[in-house]
């Protein structure tokens, strides 16, 4: 009997120092969800980014449209419509470059028709 207990004691003594160094399908396991968690948030935060992207796109073409359908209706030559849908665009805090895209313009000329508004506000 003592033989059967110190052989079972021993065969315990074993195992256990073995399941030290036997590999941990559960550690393994949630690394694999951790990494499926965190791509899926990185796949979500690009999908947002992307979504409000276009969300101000949209926008700021259908204001836009709003600005250059009311400059058109406007009786003033072109060159004072275009001017001033401009500077609407631009207060309404459109970039250049945007403003550019939208009235078929360089940036450089956006840019000197906005300085030149400047410059006549500072006179008047």
């Amino acid at each position: 009997m003592s033989y059967i207990i110190m052989t079972l004691l021993g065969v315990s003594v074993v195992l256990f120092i073995l399941s030290f160094f036997m590999h941990d399908r559960l550690k393994e396991m949630d690394e694999q969800i951790e990494h499926v968690s965190m791509t899926m948030m990185q796949h979500n935060y690009q999908t947002k980014q992307k979504l409000k992207i276009l969300e101000e796109e949209l926008l700021a073409d259908d204001i836009a449209g709003e600005i250059l359908k009311n400059a058109s209706q406007d009786p003033y030559s072109k060159k004072s419509t275009q001017k001033r849908t401009i500077e609407e665009m631009h207060e309404r805090g459109y970039k250049i470059n945007y403003i550019a895209k939208q009235m078929d313009l360089s940036e450089a000329d956006v840019r000197a028709l906005l300085y030149d508004q400047k410059a006549e506000g500072v006179r008047s």
